[in-house]
């Protein structure tokens, strides 16, 4: 059985980019990333976890790595994906930091943000450290591929007992000049004993034409610590974007995470956490909207390792015209980890006859003191509902307008941060009404 598709024009990139000259703490990831891709390249529908989603597309394009030229982007175009100009933001044009256009003098104490070629000379063992643990080249094809072009991204790093109540915002932006070209970001995020910080992880594209984004990010939560942790993909209609996040938890610990996807033509976006100290929770949501030809796919797979610990998982997708929407979600509890708690739901409302989703929620128990459950619901809008609004003078479209938002904003309001929430709230209520404040 064939579960690999060689991609010959990306091997040869990633052959280019590992004997490129690069820091010493990145060249060994490099090899060992150019070493998986030649061994394993990108998975097929064959292997269960890209079942639903072909990658042929990707494997199969010639993308040459993008230059970072940053000099067509102006302040004003970035203004409509900047969420508060007080936040600290860092962006990058073409997967290379530009600094004109980032704002970094306003970070707290107690936390640093730098670009990864920067942070391996001042942070050291903090980059070194974590580098490639979580998140191993032979994770998968674009594991190893990202890896193999080691170089660019970010590190952030919060100091153990310090609360950072400001976000910290990294933009991710393609332009014209990024068309036929590939970025490879590894991001890496420490949150140390006790500390809380929120991140927010945005990709955005400002052409129509044709990229692939491929991104990883490592993240790291100690003993005590909360970590928020936004992913908001509003890439290009023509772009392929594919991120994996990967997450260990310590003890008393929790992670919570929200998926946030509207954009690319075809995206895959991965969030795996291994809860491995006892006490430790995760909480894990997402709202997905696609039309048109968009196919969509989010993965989840959180590892129960140790005891008494939670897991909450509630995604949403709205998917209209001939999409294509996927949900993957796994809960894997050890024998180790009595007293588990999960919860996982997923739901999805079609507002075409010819929009489609494959869900397939999981659980796999190895314990016999848990209480875990997990649910998928698939509908079209309530016709009750829509009747009765009609009833009362509303027109039809503005019903079925209205009524699409409220499904999406039972998901949105769980987001903490109220300036964040409000901001993906209006994308939503403009995407789906003609209200938009």
């Amino acid at each position: 059985m064939n579960t690999m598709i060689a991609a010959p024009a990306l091997l040869s990139q990633a052959t280019a980019a590992s004997a490129s000259e690069a820091p010493e703490a990145l060249r060994a990831e490099r090899a060992a990333g150019h070493r998986e891709f030649e061994a394993n390249g990108l998975p097929t529908t064959k292997v269960e976890d890209w079942h639903y989603t072909s990658v042929s597309a990707i494997a199969e394009s010639t993308f040459a790595p993008m230059q970072g030229d940053a000099s067509g982007v102006t302040a004003e175009q970035l203004a409509p994906y900047i969420f508060s100009t007080s936040w600290p933001t860092l962006v990058f044009v073409n997967g290379v930091y530009a600094p004109s256009l980032s704002q970094t003098d306003n970070l707290p104490a107690g936390i640093r943000v730098l670009p990864l070629a920067q942070a391996v000379g001042e942070l050291g063992d903090v980059v070194t450290r974590q580098l490639g643990t979580l998140a191993p080249a032979a994770r998968d094809g674009f594991t190893a591929l990202n890896a193999s072009f080691l170089g660019e991204g970010v590190v952030v790093h919060v100091s153990k007992e310090m609360v950072i109540d400001v976000p910290v915002h990294l933009l991710f932006v393609v332009n014209d000049a990024g068309v036929g070209g590939m970025q490879h970001p590894r991001i890496l995020m420490l949150a140390e004993r006790h500390a809380r910080a929120t991140v927010i992880e945005s990709w955005v594209g400002l052409t129509d034409g044709t990229y692939f984004s491929n991104a990883v990010t490592e993240v790291t939560v100690e003993s005590g610590a909360t970590l928020h942790h936004l992913k908001v993909q509003r890439e290009g209609r023509n772009a392929y974007h594919v991120g994996t996040i990967e997450a260990r938890q310590g003890r008393d610990s929790h992670y919570v995470n929200f998926a946030f996807t509207t954009g690319a033509q075809l995206s895959r976006t991965n969030v795996y956490t291994v809860l491995d100290g006892e006490g430790c929770g995760t909480t894990l949501n997402g709202l997905t909207m696609l039309d048109g030809e968009q196919h969509g796919d989010v993965q989840t797979r959180i590892e129960h390792a140790q005891p008494k610990c939670f897991s909450r998982q509630m995604y949403k997708s709205i998917l209209d015209d001939t999409s294509h929407g996927v949900f993957n979600g796994k809960v894997f509890v050890q024998s180790i980890a009595q007293q588990t708690d999960g919860k996982q739901t997923n739901n999805t409302m079609l507002l075409s006859k010819t929009a489609q989703v494959d869900a397939k929620p999981q659980l796999e128990i190895f314990a016999d003191d848990v209480k875990c459950t997990h649910g998928a619901t698939v509908g079209r809008i309530d016709e009750t509902a829509l009747f009765y609004m009609k009833s009362r003078g509303i027109d039809n479209d503005t019903s079925r307008q209205l009524l699409t938002y409220a499904f999406a904003a039972d998901v949105l309001e769980t987001i903490e941060n109220e300036t964040i929430r409000d901001e993906l709230e209006r994308i939503t209520m403009r995407r789906f009404t003609s209200v938009t404040d």
